[in-house]
C-alpha cells in the first residue's frame, strides 16, 4: 500500500510538471535589424539601442544596411550634458545614461556617421569602458561648479573636450563612404533620417492623456517631451507599428526577477510564487491595469533602467504573444539566449515600459489624430 501511494505521488508530481509547458516560440513578425552587439562596460544602452533602431529605419527607408557609430552620438551628447550640469550648478543628472531623444537631438545638430568613420575605441581596445572617463569628467565639472578661482574660465569647455578626445577620439567633420565624401549631416540626409520624424510616447496618469509633457525621470537630463496616452493605446501603437513594418525603441525596467537575458524572456506571472519558474515554462500572467502600472512607477518599482529595440513579435505554443526585443549585451550563450534577444510578454510591456520612440507614421490614425500629429 505504501509503495502504491508513493507511485501515485510521483505520477501526480509528473503531471504537475508536465502541465507547465516549456516555452516553444514561433516568429510572427521579424523586421529587419542589424546583428546584436555589446555596449561593453558602459551605460550607453540609450545610444546602442537607438542606433540599432536608426539602422532598421535606414533599411526601411533606403534598403541600405549600414552599421551606424554609437559612440559618435555619445561623443556629441556629452558636451550637452556638461552644459546642463554646470548651468544648473550640479543640481542635475550627470552620468553615462540618456534616452532615445538624445540620439535624435545629436542627429539633428551633428548628423550620423558609419562605424568605420568613428568607433570611439582608442589604441588597441576592443571593448568600450567609460568608467574612468566619466569619473574624470564628473570631477572636472564639480570643480568648475565650486569655482575655486572665483571666476569660471570659459576654457573649461576646451579642457572637457580634450578629455573626450583622449578617451573617445577627436570629433570628425568629413569622411569617405563608398567612394564619396560626406559631412555627418550630409550622411544623415543621404540615409533619409530626419530627426523631426520621431516622437516619444509614454503612459502615466500624472499628466493629461493625448498631451505632451516632460517626463521626470533621472535620465531625461535634456527635458525631452513625451506624448501621453493610455496604456491600451501604447500597446496598440506597438502592434500597429510592427504590423506595418516599423520597429520601435523601448525604455523599460529590467530590474524584475522575471526579466532574464540569460533565459531570453520577460514576464509578469499572476502568482509571484511562480516568478522563477515562469522564466522557463508558461504560467498565467497578471492583468496589468493603468492604476497598477502607475502605482509601481510612483513606488519606484518601475524605473528607467534600460533601453532596447523592439523588432518583431513571437508566440508560444499556446498562442500567447511576446515582443521580440533586441538587447545590447552581446550574444555570449552564458549570458544570453535567442542570439541576444529577449521576448517580452504583453503583461511585461504593459507594466514595465517607461516609453517608446518610433516614426510618427508608425502610429495608427485614430491615436495620432488625438495627439495632434
Amino acid at each position: 500500500m505504501k509503495k502504491t501511494l508513493i507511485c501515485i505521488g510521483i505520477a501526480l508530481s509528473s503531471l504537475v510538471i508536465n502541465a507547465q509547458e516549456v516555452y516553444k516560440f514561433t516568429d510572427v513578425i521579424d523586421l529587419n535589424a542589424t546583428p546584436v552587439i555589446s555596449q561593453g562596460n558602459t551605460g550607453t544602452c540609450w545610444s546602442f539601442s537607438t542606433s540599432s533602431f536608426v539602422e532598421s529605419e535606414i533599411m526601411r527607408l533606403t534598403g541600405k544596411k549600414i552599421d551606424i557609430s554609437e559612440m559618435y552620438n555619445v561623443r556629441n551628447t556629452y558636451p550637452t550634458k556638461a552644459n546642463i550640469y554646470v548651468s544648473r550648478q550640479g543640481k542635475a543628472q550627470f552620468s553615462e545614461g540618456g534616452l532615445a531623444h538624445d540620439v535624435f537631438n545629436s542627429i539633428r545638430e551633428h548628423g550620423l556617421v558609419p562605424i568605420d568613420a568613428y568607433s570611439g575605441l582608442q589604441g588597441d581596445k576592443e571593448q568600450h569602458n567609460h568608467a574612468e572617463m566619466v569619473s574624470i569628467l564628473t570631477a572636472m565639472l564639480d570643480t568648475y561648479i565650486k569655482n575655486p578661482g572665483r571666476s569660471l574660465d570659459p576654457k573649461w569647455r576646451d579642457a572637457y573636450t580634450a578629455v573626450l578626445d583622449v578617451y573617445l577620439g577627436e570629433n570628425i567633420t568629413e569622411f569617405n563612404y563608398e567612394g564619396k565624401r560626406y559631412t555627418p549631416l550630409q550622411f544623415a540626409e543621404m540615409v533619409k533620417i530626419n530627426a523631426d520624424d520621431y516622437i516619444n510616447i509614454t503612459s502615466f496618469t500624472q499628466a493629461p492623456f493625448y498631451k505632451d509633457f516632460i517626463l521626470n525621470i533621472p535620465d531625461n537630463f535634456s527635458n525631452g517631451s513625451f506624448y501621453n496616452v493610455p496604456i491600451d493605446d501604447l500597446v496598440e501603437i506597438i502592434d500597429y507599428a510592427l504590423a506595418n513594418g516599423y520597429t520601435a525603441e523601448i525604455d523599460c525596467d529590467v530590474s524584475e526577477k522575471t526579466f532574464s537575458a540569460k533565459d531570453g524572456v520577460a514576464v509578469i506571472p499572476s502568482n509571484k510564487l511562480n516568478n522563477l519558474k515562469a522564466l522557463h515554462s508558461i504560467y498565467p500572467e497578471m492583468d496589468v491595469t493603468q492604476e497598477y502600472r502607475q502605482q509601481e512607477f510612483e513606488n519606484f518599482k518601475t524605473t528607467d533602467d534600460h533601453l532596447m529595440h523592439i523588432t518583431g513579435s513571437v508566440k508560444d505554443q499556446k498562442g500567447n504573444k511576446y515582443y521580440k526585443v533586441k538587447n545590447s549585451w552581446g550574444t555570449d550563450e552564458k549570458r544570453t539566449k535567442f542570439d541576444g534577444y529577449v521576448y517580452f510578454s504583453e503583461a511585461y510591456v504593459r507594466l514595465k515600459t517607461i516609453s517608446i520612440t518610433l516614426h510618427k507614421d508608425g502610429i495608427p490614425k485614430n491615436i495620432s489624430s488625438k495627439i495632434g500629429i
